[in-house]
């Protein structure tokens, strides 16, 4: 939590175009390839990279309100639809012929389609992943989404996108909840406003990712004796419970504001344990194929997600 606590304070005072949780990514992935971790510490970084992620997770839902999504109408939800579940399904299968591993793919899937860091960690579970492969596709999350701040807003200008336009194409594209403020942010406030809420809408669509990977394990290992994850895991309950909770209305502004700093602390904690797993030289031993495939699934979802873009352009 005190790394969480120092990733804010950074962000908020040294760096505030910078987001908190990619500020603890990039400080436990420099801790993690420049010194030595106390093994003291592993209880802690197991905790945070668990319950605190979920934790985090729940309150994510508390952004996200069902009214605002449904104002986007129905060619931008679309849009996102499409975005997620063809790229997390072109991914699957681009996978399949670089013979990268079930487990791998799925988690690039899911970092890639829907919320970066914050869904890989959440399919962990799910995936019966390796913690090289957890940390693999943490790290190509946070190289191609970071790359995709500073293209995504270069190219709609060269394309002509009006700024809402390229509000949702950065929003329907880009990994990371923090890189879509970034490169949202860098375009002008109508395009981050558009690109926000497009992009909450993207998280919105781990609940059935999820449900459906957990619904294939049980499919394709009925008889395999160990003990299967729910259907639907109880921090997505939560998340979803939350979600209702915003759209209700029944929390006062400043209760949300408390939740969204809280959400934070916890992610960044979270982010900071999962970046102490990334660790170059593994990343390096790992080849060429995982890193081919973060690029073919960059590409993938920043055409499908152009595409709408062109065709339901938002009012």
């Amino acid at each position: 939590m005190a790394a969480g606590l120092l990733a804010w304070a950074l962000a908020k005072n040294l760096m505030p175009a910078v987001s908190p949780l990619l500020i603890a990514v990039l400080l436990g992935a420099l801790w993690r390839n420049a010194l030595p971790i106390p093994g003291f510490l592993s209880p802690g970084i197991i905790f945070s990279s668990k319950k605190l992620l979920r934790s985090g997770i729940v309150l994510l839902g508390l952004q996200l309100s069902l009214s605002s999504i449904l104002e986007l109408g129905p060619g931008v939800l679309l849009v996102v639809v499409l975005s997620v579940v063809v790229t997390f399904t072109a991914t699957l299968w681009l996978g399949k012929l670089l013979d990268i591993s079930l487990p791998q793919r799925l988690l690039i899937a899911s970092g890639f389609s829907i919320c970066g860091a914050a869904a890989v960690a959440a399919t962990e579970n799910a995936t019966k992943a390796k913690e090289e492969e957890v940390a693999t596709a943490i790290g190509l999350v946070v190289l191609f989404g970071t790359l995709m701040i500073p293209a995504v807003p270069f190219f709609g200008g060269l394309l002509g996108l009006p700024e809402k336009s390229l509000g949702l194409w950065i929003g329907a594209s880009t990994h990371e909840v923090a890189q879509v403020v970034a490169a949202g942010g860098a375009v002008g406030s109508a395009a981050l406003a558009v690109a926000v809420t497009v992009k909450l809408a993207r998280v919105l669509m781990l609940a059935p990712i999820m449900a459906s990977i957990v619904l294939y394990r049980r499919r394709s290992e009925p008889r395999s004796g160990g003990k299967l994850p729910p259907v639907v895991p109880l921090f997505i309950l939560g998340f979803v419970a939350a979600m209702l909770l915003r759209t209700s209305d029944a929390l006062p502004s400043n209760v949300l504001g408390l939740a969204q700093v809280l959400q934070t602390l916890l992610l960044s904690a979270a982010m900071f344990a999962l970046g102490l797993g990334v660790h170059l030289r593994g990343l390096l031993r790992v080849g060429g194929r995982p890193v081919l495939l973060g690029l073919l699934s960059t590409l993938v979802i920043l055409v499908i997600s152009l595409t709408g873009t062109l065709i339901f352009p938002p009012a």
